[in-house]
C-alpha cells in the first residue's frame, strides 16, 4: 500500500509538507504522481519531480490519496476523477485541502457526506474522506495520522500536537 500525492502545476506544497513528513517518518511509501509523469512547478516555485504518471498506479494499492490546493484546472478531467472515485470505492482514504477539496467535489465523492463544502468547519474528517481549508494543514496532517494510525500511542499524538500545532518547545 502506498500514499499517492497528486502534483500539478501551481499545487501548494506547504499544505502537504507536514503530512508527507509524518508518513516518511513512519515508513510509508510515498509516490508523487502527475497526469503525465512530467515534472511540475509548485506555487512556491519548487520544481517537483514525479515518481510516475497517475495512470501507472493501481488504485487498489493506494492507502491514501492526497490532493493539495492550487489551480486545479490542469487536473480537472475524468482520468483524475475516476482515480479518486476508485480509491474511495476501495474504502481507502482520500484527503483534499484548499482547492484539492474542489477536485474531490468535481469527482462526485462529496455527495451525501459532510465536507468543508457542506458544513461551516475548517476541517472535516469522514470515514474515507478528509477535507480541509488551506490554513488547516497541520490539523489535516494530524487527522490523517490518526486515521492511518501513525502515532505510537496517545503520548506520541500529544507530543505531535504540542510541537506542530501549539508550537511548544520540547
Amino acid at each position: 500500500m502506498k500514499t499517492v500525492v497528486l502534483l500539478y502545476e501551481t499545487c501548494c506544497i506547504y499544505e502537504i509538507v507536514i503530512t508527507n513528513y509524518f508518513l516518511q517518518c513512519t515508513g510509508h511509501e510515498i509516490v508523487f504522481a502527475t497526469i503525465d509523469g512530467a515534472p511540475v512547478k509548485a506555487q512556491e516555485q519548487f520544481s517537483m519531480n514525479a515518481t510516475c504518471a497517475l495512470k501507472e498506479i493501481d488504485p487498489d494499492e493506494v492507502e491514501l490519496l492526497l490532493i493539495p490546493g492550487g489551480d486545479i484546472s490542469s487536473i480537472a478531467n475524468e482520468e483524475v476523477y475516476s482515480f479518486i472515485r476508485s480509491v474511495v470505492d476501495n474504502k481507502h482514504l482520500v484527503a483534499g485541502i484548499c482547492n484539492g477539496v474542489d477536485e474531490l467535489d468535481n469527482a462526485g465523492i462529496l455527495k451525501g457526506i459532510e465536507s468543508t463544502h457542506s458544513v461551516n468547519e475548517p476541517l472535516v474528517v469522514g470515514e474515507y474522506v478528509i477535507t480541509a481549508r488551506a490554513n488547516m494543514y497541520v490539523d489535516m496532517a494530524i487527522a490523517i495520522g490518526k486515521k492511518m494510525k501513525l502515532f505510537v500511542d496517545e503520548a506520541d499524538l500529544q507530543e505531535t500536537i504540542d510541537f506542530w500545532k501549539l508550537h511548544k518547545t520540547m
